[in-house]
């Protein structure tokens, strides 16, 4: 996918950067698996994803768990499009500073 070149200091914080990583080739992500799988503590996934979410680069939802018997739910966490168009043009950016021998 062409991505026109574009530097994103928003998403270029390393925690920012490896959850939109992360998310990019999903649908959708669990909270817990995110957290899980960049070693992250609730509080930081939390902080890192309202940022994105404030910038329109990720959305949540929230669902009832179906491997649970108490009212608690799970959240899962995608990107949108702007923030697939944003990570893409980081990338495309980065890939330009360094472009290959």
């Amino acid at each position: 996918m062409f991505a026109e070149p574009n530097f994103d200091e928003a998403i270029h914080a390393p925690t920012r950067l490896r959850l939109c990583a992360m998310l990019r080739p999903l649908d959708r992500a669990d909270f817990a698996t995110i957290a899980a799988s960049l070693d992250l503590s609730e509080a930081t996934l939390s902080k890192t994803i309202r940022n994105l979410s404030d910038l329109g680069y990720v959305s949540t939802s929230k669902q009832a768990s179906e491997g649970r018997s108490d009212a608690r739910r799970t959240t899962t966490v995608q990107l949108t499009a702007a923030g697939r168009r944003a990570f893409d043009g980081h990338l495309a950016a980065l890939r330009a500073l360094a472009p290959q021998a």
